[in-house]
């Protein structure tokens, strides 16, 4: 019987992390497919299940040396990938604000902007998540959780409207937090 301490570190990329957030991409098509076809029920079941593998991946790569570089692009991949669906479905059919899709994608692109600049101009850096983006993505979650569940339950409007205002107010403040990152970046490269 192996015990957590006697497992060995796993060079390959089919580790069990990586496997688990394979099936996290390959069920956002699902989950928007639920979404489409208003059977919101099955849609907060996926999300729900989407969101406890992404903590279980987590979990088992850093807790049984399962760590790899693929997990490291593939898990902030199937996140994005999950969250930029669910906004664009959810405000396509009106269930948050479309001003919420906007600035939720809005500051995404602008980091893989920033990334692509300072990839051109050579500049050596190392992504680490801003505690306000963790509050950001938090919110972002809550707001999905909120809006499909919404349709499932009913609870009022306004509960809503203050998780969409919040995940807004720390979206635009993460996406500055990283700009001027980037800028000192650049700034520090050029000296």
């Amino acid at each position: 019987m192996l015990l957590a301490a006697d497992v060995p570190v796993v060079n390959s990329p089919l580790t069990i992390p990586n496997l688990i957030t394979m099936v996290r991409i390959l069920s956002t098509p699902l989950f928007v497919i639920f979404l489409l076809q208003n059977n919101y029920g099955r849609a907060l079941v996926v999300f729900l299940i989407a969101g406890l593998s992404d903590l279980a991946d987590g979990y088992i790569a850093r807790n049984f040396q399962q760590k790899s570089p693929l997990g490291a692009l593939l898990d902030p991949l199937a996140d994005k990938l999950l969250m930029t669906a669910s906004y664009l479905t959810l405000g396509y059919f009106g269930k948050i604000p479309a001003w919420l899709t906007v600035v939720v994608i809005s500051r995404d692109v602008v980091i893989i902007g920033g990334i692509i600049i300072l990839k051109l101009f050579a500049v050596n850096f190392r992504i680490d998540p801003a505690q306000i983006s963790k509050w950001a993505t938090a919110a972002q979650i809550l707001t999905v959780f909120l809006a499909i569940w919404r349709q499932v339950a009913f609870f009022p409007l306004w509960i809503l409207m203050l998780s969409c205002w919040l995940t807004a107010i720390l979206t635009i403040a993460s996406g500055l937090v990283y700009m001027l990152r980037g800028l000192q970046m650049l700034n520090q490269a050029s000296d």
